[in-house]
């Protein structure tokens, strides 16, 4: 169980209140994290992360000075970094296969530690809060269980989750921090604002909504975000949605309804539509070949054509 905090090996943990108890520390730096201001982001040096998605990249790019990710209720946002190379990996966990997705993201930034064997590997969670479904605490302690099994010693340094991460605003309980930021070029995990979500953000949302698994999105060596191919079939039921208010949206399609970002069911209807205006996913991977995209001369990301 090689899971330490502060150099201690930690055995298995049965509930985030005995982690916390253990551990009063990581009450303290979740603490700090969240009291932090948020940081917006510019989009020109940003590579966002949606839900079930992962990337990972080095200091060496030139692409890519802060990988992020928000929109985090229930779901838990995962940073792990090697201190010695500097490779960082951030992923957006929402409990549909746990244990099959972090070794994935152990993968990622072993693969870019090629040259330097100094350092550590160092994990940050973020996400979850006090919700009804109790989904938060199991997620959390499923993603703390997965990083125990495996072989490589990994160090707990951010754990901002679940009752660390829970605020009550008239008598609501919600996640004091939604989004994060990590600087690939100092390692810093930080509170973030990104508003956007590119490139690709609908069919990215239609892969996710329409049960695809975790994927990695970005290839550090050459500078380019992949999406797909993927594939969903024509499903006419997703009209129903459209005809429906916001609150029935909320209810049905949410893991918790009550704490979503004002823009959760904004973002649901564009994926909805996507979805009807192509109901195959055929014709958006013309030769079954991803769609890539490169940041251009202005720093936007630019579809590279095929």
């Amino acid at each position: 169980m090689p899971l330490f905090i502060q150099n201690i090996r930690v055995d298995r943990i049965t509930s985030t209140a005995e982690l916390f108890d253990k551990y009063p520390h990581l009450q303290e730096n979740a603490k700090a994290f969240r009291s932090q201001p948020l940081t917006d982001v510019d989009p020109k040096c940003l590579l966002y992360v949606q839900q079930r998605e992962f990337a990972a990249t080095t200091p060496a790019d030139n692409n890519v000075s802060v990988i992020g990710s928000e929109d985090a209720t229930t779901c838990h946002l995962v940073v792990l970094r090697h201190t010695g190379s500097g490779a960082t990996c951030l992923a957006h966990c929402d409990g549909s296969n746990t244990y099959a997705e972090v070794p994935l993201l152990i993968k990622s930034v072993t693969s870019l530690n090629t040259c330097c064997h100094e350092g550590r590997l160092e994990l940050h969670l973020v996400g979850g809060f006090e919700d009804e479904a109790m989904t938060s605490h199991e997620l959390s302690l499923n993603i703390l269980a997965a990083f125990q099994q495996l072989p490589d010693d990994i160090h707990l340094q951010t754990c901002c989750i679940t009752e660390m991460n829970d605020i009550v605003i008239n008598a609501i309980h919600r996640p004091a921090v939604y989004g994060v930021g990590v600087n690939v070029k100092t390692g810093k995990v930080f509170p973030a604002n990104l508003p956007y979500k590119g490139p690709a953000e609908d069919l990215r949302s239609a892969r996710t909504f329409t049960g695809g698994q975790m994927v990695e999105i970005y290839d550090p060596s050459r500078g380019l975000v992949k999406v797909g191919p993927c594939k969903w079939s024509p499903n006419m039921d997703f009209a129903f949605w459209l005809s429906q208010d916001d609150a029935i949206i909320l209810k049905y399609l949410s893991t918790s309804p009550k704490a979503e970002p004002p823009h959760f069911v904004r973002l649901i209807k564009s994926t909805i539509q996507f979805l009807l205006k192509h109901p195959n996913s055929d014709g958006l991977f013309p030769g079954g070949q991803p769609q890539l995209f490169h940041r251009n001369e202005s720093g936007d990301w630019e579809r590279v054509a095929c």
